[in-house]
């Protein structure tokens, strides 16, 4: 049963406890007892997750991350426009050679096909090909040789220039129609090169290395040394050789060589020198004590021949008797060049019984020599003077022959002698104020020649023909 006025009652007892609750005083031991000294794992989770919120803000925002510097407010620029100086007008000689082209001739091109690249006509080219010095320069182009135009963007031709030769520059200009020529002479240089090698391989290797042309070799071996040195069977490993020659100079680049002027070759022990000496109209080489390398006979008027018959009595081939063979015999293809034994006067050119086609000369001083069985002369005739080594006839097997060969006889007063054992009779030397000149020549020659074999032999390994070098010699002179 309820009684009345008891909800009400319950409601006013509700609200006073409440109350009590608000007002009574809270001691400090109550504040903790939700920490007891160690966080929970929600509670960790709970701290990470604001800590993080708050540095994404914090690089988010900018003003979280604001520099102080950056407050201060930047100063203001202004820009303000000034007036260039005029580009400086170019000089009339400049514009003109920026129209210069200059073309290099390439292998198998054409004057026409280059003048046709360019846009030149061809009544151009033909009034070039009329003047006198580009028929001789132009008439057959060279490859690398330069050629140059020049020719304004838009214009035509107004020079055209060529090199006639390595010493000469030809200008053909323009001007209302006709063409004025200016031929302009290129300086140059003479330098004095001495060039030494050793042999180690060849003596044709050996020389390339140090720079001589296969001409120079032929200079050293066929004129210089072909009396005193067998460059068949004398040439040694280690042996060497030194040449002295001028070289030609234009801007910077060498564009030819002279003649040898001195050369030492030494073999088996022994040095052998020559020296170019230019008198009477006619340069010879000499020994340092001014005596002509060259000798008054040469031996074997044949070269690089088989000796099948010598000197003395035998049974002739053909008539099957013994008799006296009067001279020697070389062995050689028919058509081989048969050179004169030394300086001398034709005095005999034709066929001569058994001996064939025979050439006999006149050396003088009661020297002569006979020349038989020839297949033909050369262009020498009787009365003619004959310089040593020149090509007086050809083998064959004319008269009493049974194959190829050079009979070949030397007289002293009309007596028969044995070529291969005969003393020859020695040059004339140089004497006197001849003498003088040619010695105050060859010392500096000589000179250069020791001085460089000295640095480059001194300390180097034997047997290398890397040892080979190409020195300047001082004191040149410019010329032209």
């Amino acid at each position: 049963m309820t009684v009345p006025g008891s909800g009400q009652s319950r409601r006013e007892r509700l609200k006073a406890l409440r109350e009590a609750a608000l007002h009574r005083p809270v001691l400090a031991r109550h504040l903790s007892d939700g920490f007891n000294g160690r966080w929970s794992r929600r509670q960790w989770a709970t701290a990470s997750l604001f800590a993080s919120m708050g540095l994404l803000v914090a690089a988010i925002v900018p003003g979280f991350n604001h520099d102080v510097t950056a407050s201060t407010p930047a100063a203001a620029h202004h820009s303000m426009a000034l007036p260039l100086p005029p580009l400086p007008k170019r000089a009339p000689e400049e514009a003109q050679r920026d129209s210069w082209h200059m073309v290099s001739v390439q292998p198998g091109q054409t004057l026409g096909e280059l003048f046709q690249g360019l846009g030149i006509p061809a009544t151009t080219l033909q009034q070039i090909l009329e003047q006198p010095s580009a028929q001789t320069a132009l008439g057959r182009l060279k490859p690398g040789m330069e050629l140059a135009f020049d020719l304004p963007v838009g214009g035509t031709l107004r020079t055209f220039r060529f090199d006639r030769d390595d010493l000469h520059r030809v200008e053909l200009s323009f001007e209302e129609g006709r063409i004025n020529e200016t031929v302009i002479e290129r300086p140059t240089q003479t330098r004095t090169t001495v060039a030494t090698g050793e042999i180690n391989s060849s003596l044709y290797a050996a020389a390339r290395r140090a720079g001589l042309s296969p001409t120079e070799i032929a200079v050293l071996t066929d004129q210089i040394f072909q009396y005193d040195i067998d460059f068949n069977t004398d040439i040694q490993r280690g042996d060497r050789f030194s040449v002295v020659m001028d070289e030609t100079w234009r801007e910077g680049e060498r564009i030819g060589r002279g003649t040898i002027l001195a050369a030492t070759f030494t073999t088996g022990g022994k040095t052998y020198s020559g020296f170019r000496f230019e008198h009477d109209d006619k340069a010879e080489y000499y020994t340092a004590d001014g005596r002509p390398l060259k000798k008054s006979f040469i031996r074997m008027p044949i070269p690089y021949a088989r000796l099948t018959s010598g000197f003395g009595a035998r049974r002739h081939p053909v008539l099957g008797r013994v008799r006296q063979h009067k001279g020697v015999d070389y062995a050689a293809r028919t058509g081989t060049p048969i050179m004169a034994a030394g300086d001398a006067r034709v005095s005999f050119a034709g066929w001569r019984g058994g001996y064939g086609r025979a050439v006999i000369l006149d050396h003088g001083r009661g020297h002569t020599t006979l020349y038989a069985h020839m297949s033909r002369f050369g262009k020498y005739k009787a009365g003619d003077r004959v310089p040593q080594g020149s090509v007086i006839g050809y083998v064959g097997t004319s008269g009493l022959s049974t194959g190829p060969h050079l009979h070949y006889e030397f007289r002293v007063n009309g007596v028969h002698r044995n070529p291969l054992s005969v003393t020859m009779p020695p040059p004339e030397p140089l004497k006197g104020e001849m003498l003088a000149r040619f010695q105050a020549q060859a010392a500096p020659a000589l000179a250069r020649i020791e001085q460089v074999e000295k640095i480059h032999y001194a300390a180097a390994n034997p047997g290398s023909d890397r040892r080979v070098a190409t020195t300047e010699a001082p004191g040149t002179e410019p010329q032209g």
